[in-house]
């Protein structure tokens, strides 16, 4: 198999997925690179529809392009409206490198606080021109007042989720307490990540299956302070192509962040309970653009790194 070809999943294998999934399995042809869903990994409590699966696909779809245009390939994407995968096929052409592909390796959800300080107005400037996809949009909030209204609806959030037993259960399957786990998966939620000290799994489910909902409810809303702006991505239509643009849209956001020294994360609570999606998108002045993705972003020191399964795990025999 192509030793430059399994480089470039490489490359996408880095984006982001919710709860660190990595939810996509490659499939490599003489030509083209395929991406698939992997539904083993899903997530029915948080993610019933697979909004967030398909978001993440796009973001390993946009991290595939960088890298194809950087190694010397001109990329045509076959989006998923006929079949449930995306095809990229790839010819011959000059390399295009970019400070986007140089960012794919330390983009990084940072989980922890920021220092609250404004960020510069070019840097800004160039986050709020990232090249769009079609349907695709995007809506920076830096008033104080909406940000009070992001952090009451990230709050609305957490109440009900962390009340909700298969959403807990779900996000304890995902996590990994220490050094020995995170490295035996090499995918989910790693404490050291966000800043938590390592302990055994037993300990680690006890401590999080009696969180309070109200605790963790004041521990975002300590990350929302923290930070001097959010992002909503918002799309005009819901299925698969659009969630797929979505994470384009979102994966290039974040990389631009990253080459600026910004640093994001997301806190999509508000959105992914269904009742209180409809309300933050009114009560943030979204019209009929549909919330996707929401994110903080800010000035921090990096975080640990989370980990990422080797290519052989995620390709495809074909």
């Amino acid at each position: 198999m192509s030793g430059p070809m399994r480089e470039l999943v490489r490359y996408a294998s880095l984006a982001a997925s919710g709860h660190n999934t990595q939810p996509w399995r490659f499939a490599i042809t003489e030509d083209a690179i395929e991406i698939h869903p992997d539904l083993a990994r899903s997530l029915p409590a948080v993610d019933q529809d697979n909004r967030e699966l398909w978001i993440s696909l796009g973001c390993a779809l946009e991290n595939l392009l960088m890298a194809a245009r950087a190694a010397g390939y001109a990329p045509q994407v076959t989006y998923p409206d006929t079949a449930a995968l995306i095809q990229v096929r790839l010819t011959a052409d000059t390399p295009q490198g970019s400070p986007l592909f140089e960012a794919i390796p330390t983009r990084q959800n940072t989980r922890s606080e920021y220092d609250g300080l404004p960020v510069k107005g070019a840097d800004l400037d160039q986050v709020q021109a990232v090249p769009l996809e079609p349907g695709i949009a995007l809506r920076l909030v830096t008033n104080p007042i909406e940000m009070n209204t992001v952090l009451e609806y990230v709050s609305h959030g957490n109440l009900r989720q962390f009340a909700d037993r298969a959403f807990m259960a779900e996000l304890i399957s995902w996590l990994r307490f220490n050094q020995t786990e995170a490295l035996a998966s090499r995918d989910g939620l790693y404490s050291a990540c966000a800043g938590r000290p390592q302990v055994p799994r037993w300990l680690g489910r006890l401590v999080v299956a009696w969180t309070k909902p109200q605790r963790q409810a004041d521990a975002d809303a300590k990350k929302v302070r923290s930070s001097p702006g959010a992002v909503v991505v918002t799309s005009e239509l819901e299925g698969k192509t659009a969630w797929v643009r979505v994470g384009q849209v979102y994966e290039r956001m974040a990389l631009t962040m990253t080459s600026l020294n910004i640093r994001s994360a997301f806190l999509n609570q508000p959105i992914e309970v269904p009742d209180i999606r409809g309300q933050f998108q009114t009560a943030i002045g979204l019209g009929h653009a549909l919330p996707q993705l929401l994110l903080r972003f800010g000035y921090a020191e990096p975080m640990p790194r989370s980990l990422r399964r080797p290519v052989a795990e995620v390709l495809l025999s074909t």
